[in-house]
């Protein structure tokens, strides 16, 4: 129900001619209404609006509320479908005016409904104070925040390890638990989520984005939404392209693209974000549709599922989408590249007939994502969140996960569902700082597919709801950042070969052999820069160490004569290498992983500086 409040110093109307949906009235009521001192709900009933009893009463709860705070007389329920294109049936409307109308009088205020489905004509003057035109939207669902739901769930937590040993965690004395002695990860991000001990240090990842010219805040634009420089566009695009990898070529999963912009209207789009218990970005159109951006790519694939024939003959089906998501998180919750309102999501849907073929997706996503993660080389350490029932009936596929991963793993056992899925896990980044972020994550949803009518045909011929694996490789702000905070944790910090914006500088000893740089430079499959600044050698070095370059060559006439070349490694060691010997130390570094152009010109004198 959507509404437009009008405090009025007088407000006149008169029935005209009736349309086909018109509610008949009584021959003797009079054509002309007159009102004075009213407050005017101008009120568009949504076909959302089915329970008829819940919506009423949350009207006319707000409708007594605003009448007290203007001091109106009266209040006129005028009928108005012009706030929506989402148009409940005459009935519904009728239905829901009616029993509005009942509930105000219930309250002792004086109201009077204009009938529904005649062509009116109508005179307003309006009060023109602060709180003289309000807008409403009325829903039957009670606004439920995570913390609510939390707070109605019993937990219990347990440290599980490969071996299948099970260790009860008490929270309140964590330090007592001397198995976190040996898995300081594990601990870390315990101390981190669970317990909160290690808030409010900015991590040195924020001032190493904008130094090496990645990443930057935008003041133009809204809090959490950041500019990307070549270089840090670079690194996003070879991240992107390492996820798709992994879900189109590992996974098999077939790829699609949806709309950012929902309807808030539509049941499924509202019911699905009232479940996610999340902070919502909304906008409104001059047709006064209200939309929500949205927070994961479910709603567009479900909506594209629902409307998919499905036949037990394609299950498993496994979706990959790159998403860009949107969140409304708090500001001060946002934090450099690790939480933010404005993200891009590779995900991956799988579509199964039942929870055994959903525990087989399940294993298969963590399995790949398990690789994934170990791959990166950052320190993570892994979470699973799971009903009591689930826990007690798959605890043996959790231990075989955590043998393939060779880590233990936080439980939390949940005494009932608090979202849509009965099983998740988490890997958790551990950052510079003692704190953790959320990267790759699965979740068995057991609800969703009957929420949105996802149905497939089985081999009896009967509809049945699927089973959903959701699951998201992590967003790719999130993967810059970990790489970043691991990197922040070494004396001489770096980023992986394959993912560095320059892998190689050469430097030429003097101009005379900048050309001898760029023959070199063409016969190396890397991204290599040469240093042409009018500096001497022993400051082009302590810059090339400044912007984390993987290796750098100095090129004179010894090694141009020898095809000998001092290649100074990243962690401080030097090898001798021939041209031949850098290239297979290059292909070794980069087999698996995606290849990018270098993000900038070759020469560092061609480049503009971004960041002052």
């Amino acid at each position: 129900m959507r509404v437009l409040l009008i405090h009025a110093d007088k407000f006149e109307y008169e029935v005209k001619e009736p349309t086909k949906m018109a509610e008949p009235i009584p021959s003797e009521h009079p054509k002309k209404h007159s009102f004075k001192e009213a407050l005017v709900a101008f009120s568009t009933i949504e076909a959302s609006d089915e329970d008829v009893a819940a919506i009423a009463e949350v009207a006319s709860a707000d409708f007594a509320d605003v009448l007290a705070k203007v001091k109106a007389e009266r209040l006129v329920l005028y009928p108005y479908a012009h706030l929506s294109s989402n148009l409940a049936s005459p009935k519904l409307a009728v239905d829901v005016l009616k029993a509005t109308e009942a509930a105000l009088k219930a309250r002792g205020i004086e109201v009077h409904r204009s009938p529904f489905g005649w062509y009116k004509g109508f005179e307003i003057r309006c009060k023109g104070h602060p709180l003289s035109e309000l807008s409403r939207e009325f829903t039957a669902e009670k606004k439920v925040t995570r913390e609510e739901v939390v707070e109605k769930i019993a937990k219990t937590f347990y440290i599980l390890t490969p071996e299948g040993e099970e260790f009860p965690v008490d929270l309140e004395n964590i330090d007592s638990l001397k198995i976190l002695d040996k898995h300081p990860s594990l601990k870390t991000f315990i101390l981190a989520e669970e317990i909160g001990r290690t808030k409010g240090k900015e991590p040195p990842s924020i001032r190493a984005m904008q130094k090496l010219e990645l990443v930057d805040y935008e003041e133009a634009s809204d809090r959490g939404h950041l500019r990307m420089f070549p270089k840090g566009h670079l690194v996003f695009s070879l991240l992107e392209a390492w996820a798709q990898e992994i879900a189109l070529d590992r996974i098999g999963a077939i790829q699609i693209d949806t709309p950012v912009l929902y309807d808030w209207s539509f049941p499924d789009i509202r019911s699905q974000g009232m479940s996610f218990h999340e902070r919502h970005y909304t906008l409104k159109t001059d047709e006064n549709r209200e939309f929500v951006l949205r927070f994961a790519g479910d709603f567009g694939l479900f909506r594209m599922m629902k409307g998919a024939t499905l036949s037990y003959r394609n299950l498993p089906l496994r979706v990959y989408e790159f998403s860009k998501s949107f969140r409304l998180e708090q500001r001060g919750e946002l934090t450099g590249l690790k939480r933010l309102r404005a993200f891009h999501m590779p995900d991956v849907h799988c579509f199964t007939k039942d929870i055994d073929d959903g525990w087989k997706e399940y294993m298969l996503l963590y399995k790949n994502y398990s690789d994934l993660a170990d791959a990166t080389g950052v320190e993570y350490a892994v979470a699973f969140r799971i009903v009591q029932e689930f826990y007690d009936k798959y605890k043996s596929n959790l231990i075989e996960l955590l043998k393939y991963s060779k880590k233990p793993a936080l439980i939390e056992v949940l005494s009932k569902m608090k979202h849509y899925w009965a099983v998740k896990h988490e890997f958790q980044g551990i950052d510079s700082v003692g704190g953790a972020v959320q990267l790759s994550t699965v979740q068995l949803d057991v609800e969703d597919a009957e929420r949105y009518g996802i149905v497939y045909a089985d081999s009896d011929g009967k509809k049945k709801g699927c089973i959903i694996c959701h699951s998201s490789i992590g967003s790719i702000e999130r993967w810059i950042y970990v790489l970043l905070e691991e990197a922040l944790k070494h004396e001489k910090p770096e980023l992986p070969f394959w993912i560095a914006p320059t892998q190689i500088r050469l430097i030429p000893v003097n101009e005379g052999f900048v050309g001898d740089c760029d023959k070199l430079a063409d016969q190396i499959d890397a991204r290599v820069d040469i240093d042409d600044m009018d500096d001497k050698v022993g400051k082009k070095i302590r810059n090339a160490e400044m912007d984390w370059i993987n290796m750098i060559i100095v090129v004179g006439e010894k090694e141009k004569a020898s095809g000998q070349f001092p290649v100074r490694i990243r962690s401080g060691d030097q090898k001798m290498m021939t041209l031949e010997q850098l290239k297979a130390e290059v292909a070794r570094l980069s087999k698996g992983y995606p290849r990018a152009r270098l993000p900038l010109p070759r020469y560092l004198s061609k480049r503009p500086t971004f960041r002052g």
